[in-house]
């Protein structure tokens, strides 16, 4: 019986209905593996990508998986290293979400998730059905069980692994970012591993998938809950864990890269979000409004991070109420991330739409909102057209703050092809333009050093469409703003909840009509990463049209 074992765990990026190409990077790392490594594993529906939706409900995808699938079990027929790997599978009518064992030629084994999740991001429910509870898989003479991401969130499946004989846990994951998740996972796997008295392999997939984000941040436990292994954060990484077996119980061995503080994560997810997205949807490059003000800066920031100075363009769309210090504070910030700068004034644009707009219907009217959105329409419209002549794809640079209250212009500031910031709180803002000031990683392509000047952090937030305004015109100190709506969309708590935790009733009650007012807004809004439990999006879903009311 072996008493040693080498497994290669495979952190990947898989891009969903690139099926081919999937599988090709999976016997490409295989290739690579020294001859003593025994299992490679890739993460959860690694074969078809993941989020997969509707597209896992075409017979021709399908049967594209089955023939890839064939690829890899004839890959095996060199005795080599078995692979364990997620994919999709028809089960006569119906589809499955599985783990497969593909060695020496042969599947040696098929098993279906059992707890499909049904909440927030997931609608796996509606697209597959569960499976059975699954005995373990005996692979070089080992048992192991095969659990697939849900599974280990409540006790019944590693439950009756455990007593079906299993003797390692290999859990293969397409576990959704947010700030809190990475918490949340070592506290359901330290309970499993408590319960099973098994070691437990968390292997996690990375990368951005439309408005999802994958850290990897892949990690193992031994039977007696010390974790030995934890993997790099948002990259694609292929690591070795050594397992002997002791007085009858394995044990492993790895390496265990340092985490990253949460406002960090936060940020490296935001970049790594964009560049898959941009890239993998075959963008050139990306082009923002560079107004001088704390969001268009994050952005440019980010997205120069993501990209390279080269791959961003950024505009500064001056009017007659733009002040100097906001133009200084564009052209500083695109000097120091040595990115492209243009200045192009709308004052002629916005004179030409007055004039035509003239008296409508016999009437006159004085200037105000309406004038107030003509300008960031007319931003919008010219960042659209720069985008459908040269290729990039418009950033649209709105926080989840403003996101929430409306505190923003349809057909203007929210034009864009991708909101990076989307679900970023304002008060969030402040702090990932600080750290970035502060601090850099392998994982980015922009310029060391500070690349936000410190005026665009400390002044007023304002949005410059009339004279003198500021934000906390509209709005409360954001501060204040941010923790009432985190109650309202995260916590979903009452008005009255929130009032009693010593917040102004009338303030309250003002954030919840701005934001069930602003419902429509957001539902014609470009889609954004996903980094707070509760995002507004496929995460978050309310009616467009709706009687409740929670104010008076």
């Amino acid at each position: 019986m072996n008493k040693k074992l080498k497994i290669a765990l495979a952190q990947l990026n898989p891009l969903v209905g690139d099926v081919s190409g999937n599988v090709d990077k999976l016997l490409k790392i295989r290739s690579k593996l020294k001859n003593d490594v025994d299992l490679l594993v890739a993460p959860e529906l690694y074969i078809s990508g993941y989020p997969i939706d509707d597209l896992v409900l075409r017979e021709d995808f399908l049967n594209l998986v089955e023939v890839e699938i064939k690829r890899l079990v004839e890959s095996t027929k060199d005795g080599k290293s078995a692979i364990i790997f997620g994919a999709p599978r028809r089960d006569n009518t119906l589809i499955k979400n599985s783990v497969y064992v593909v060695e020496n030629g042969k599947i040696g084994a098929i098993k279906d998730k059992y707890e499909l999740p049904n909440t927030g991001v997931f609608d796996e429910q509606r697209i597959f059905t569960e499976g059975e509870l699954e005995d373990c898989v005996t692979i070089k003479d080992i048992n192991f069980g095969l659990p697939i991401c849900e599974d280990i969130w409540e006790k019944t499946v590693l439950d009756n692994l455990s007593k079906s004989g299993a003797e390692i846990i290999i859990a293969i994951n397409a576990s959704p970012f947010t700030i809190s998740k990475i918490s949340e996972r070592n506290q359901i796997t330290l309970s499993r591993v408590k319960e099973t008295k098994l070691p437990l392999i968390y292997l996690n997939r990375t990368g951005g998938q439309d408005e999802l984000i994958f850290d990897g941040t892949s990690f193992a436990l031994n039977h007696d809950g010390n974790k030995f292994f934890c993997s790099a954060e948002f990259k694609e990484e292929v690591s070795i864990l050594d397992f002997e077996k002791k007085n009858g119980k394995w044990i492993g061995n790895g390496s265990i890269t340092k985490s990253s503080s949460e406002i960090e994560r936060l940020y490296k997810a935001l970049v790594l979000g964009l560049r898959d997205y941009v890239n993998n949807n075959k963008f050139p490059g990306v082009v923002l409004g560079l107004s001088g003000g704390i969001d268009s800066a994050l952005v440019a920031a980010i997205a120069t991070d993501a990209f390279g100075p080269s791959m961003v363009q950024s505009i500064m769309l001056p009017s007659n109420f733009t002040g100097q210090d906001s133009l200084n504070d564009a052209k500083d910030i695109a000097n120091l991330l040595k990115i492209n700068f243009s200045n192009l004034e709308i004052n002629e644009a916005m004179r030409i739409v007055n004039k035509m707009l003239g008296k409508f219907n016999g009437k006159s009217f004085s200037p105000g909102i309406t004038e107030e959105n003509i300008q960031s329409r007319l931003r919008g419209l010219i960042l659209m057209a720069l985008s459908n002549r040269y290729g990039y794809m418009v950033l649209a640079t709105g926080n989840k703050s403003e996101y929430a209250v409306g505190y923003s212009t349809l057909y203007g500031d929210m034009c864009g092809g991708f909101a990076p910031i989307k679900d970023v709180w304002k008060t969030d803002v402040f702090k990932l333009c600080r750290w970035r000031n502060e601090n850099f990683s392998e994982l980015f392509k922009g310029p060391k050093g500070r690349v936000i000047p410190e005026n665009i952090i400390t002044k007023a937030p304002t949005a410059e469409l009339r004279e003198n305004q500021k934000d906390t015109d509209s709005l409360p100190e954001y501060e204040i703003l941010d923790e009432i709506l985190k109650g309202l969309v995260e916590k979903e708590i009452s008005v009255e909840k929130i009032v009693s935790k010593g917040f102004e009733r009338e303030i309250v009650e003002k954030t919840a009509h701005l934001l069930a007012r602003s419902e429509y807004k957001r539902f014609q809004s470009a889609p954004g990463p996903k980094v707070t439990s509760k995002a507004f999006g496929r995460d978050r879903r309310f009616p467009l049209t709706s009687g409740f009311r929670n104010w008076n």
